[in-house]
């Protein structure tokens, strides 16, 4: 079965709220709440949501300073 740790996802893929939270050291919780508050992007499909591994570092670098 394969795994779903964010370090095993490639770097164009798309990443679940799970692997995406994983990825920040955050709880996924968290994680909705900066989705909510505009601080992340997020690309909805369907009814799914889901992150770029681009948009989570964007929202680092911009809290890093």
């Amino acid at each position: 079965m394969p795994t779903t740790e964010a370090t095993d996802v490639a770097p164009w893929a798309l990443l679940t709220p799970k692997q995406a939270a994983a990825r920040l050291a955050i709880s996924p919780r968290k994680l909705w709440a900066l989705t909510e508050s505009g601080e992340i992007t997020a690309t909805r499909i369907g009814r799914c949501v889901r992150y770029s591994q681009p948009s989570l570092a964007e929202f680092v670098e911009r809290n890093s300073r």
